[in-house]
């Protein structure tokens, strides 16, 4: 991989993080389309840059950290769900990362959930119910995590599994996306730290010291993107829902199925 490769896989992390279009799923077809090799290093690569744009919350929510001891233990129980998952599911996963199939799929079908989802879950008011932004209730805190489990799919989306989770616990869009940000955290650290230890366990040499700088250079990348992107996300679906996003997801899905129909290769070779 070169530095000019991790420079726009970085980009279309830190732009497609927090948007429920599926930042895996965008660096897997981007990854094919730039002929980056389906190497340890390119799966590794794929799964840790998103901590650097995760790390973006830090700096726009920083304020919102200082919660009591009752919002992070629902962050603990929002969390668990996915790690069980995860490990039970891990080869399979990984399996599914060079699959551009399987992408387009859930990208069109997600796609088609997000076009919808405004009218299934209409936002009647603002208001919270008394309850601060960011911190639901323990039973909602669980049922949000176990949408997070769909995500292990590359194209569902987590950022969009976990809003929608939000969505059908009767949180506000704000609120949801803003649950899923912060439930990104643990789940996406988790992820990182798991896909190293893997790597260094399977890997005789481990990372050479020209992968290490390309890992910081591109979570630098994702993390300064990101940071614009954030705020423009919340926003903007605040104000105007989710269907675009589904648009978005519908077009993309389609074309990706049209081009593998037409014998196109867009598999990771």
């Amino acid at each position: 991989m070169t530095y000019w490769q991790a420079l726009l896989l970085a980009i279309v992390e830190g732009i497609t993080e927090f948007l429920p279009v599926s930042s895996t799923g965008h660096m897997i077809i981007a990854s094919a389309l730039l002929g980056i090799p389906a190497t340890p290093f390119t799966k590794l690569y794929l799964v840790v840059i998103q901590l650097g744009a995760i790390l973006s919350v830090l700096v726009v929510y920083w304020k919102r950290f200082f919660q009591n001891i009752d919002f992070y233990l629902k962050l603990l129980v929002a969390f668990l769900p996915v790690v069980v998952v995860g490990l039970l599911l891990k080869k399979h996963i990984d399996a599914l990362l060079e699959s551009v199939a399987v992408v387009a799929f859930m990208l069109l079908f997600g796609g088609v959930v997000l076009v919808f989802i405004d009218r299934w879950f209409p936002q009647e008011d603002s208001n919270e119910g008394g309850r601060p932004v960011t911190n639901p209730s323990w039973r909602q805190a669980f049922v949000i995590g176990v949408f997070q489990c769909l995500a292990v799919v590359p194209g569902v989306s987590r950022s969009a599994a976990t809003i929608i989770g939000g969505l059908t616990q009767k949180l506000t869009r704000r609120a949801a996306a803003e649950f899923a940000f912060f439930l990104a955290m643990p789940t996406m650290a988790g992820a990182a730290a798991k896909d190293m230890y893997d790597f260094y366990k399977e890997s005789p040499v481990g990372l050479s010291m020209g992968e290490v700088k390309l890992l910081l250079f591109g979570n630098a990348v994702a993390f300064v993107v990101a940071l614009l992107a954030i705020r423009l996300f919340v926003g903007f679906v605040t104000k105007y829902g989710f269907q675009a996003f589904g648009i978005y997801r519908i077009l993309v899905g389609g074309i990706l199925l049209i081009m593998l129909a037409l014998g196109i290769n867009l598999q990771l070779v």
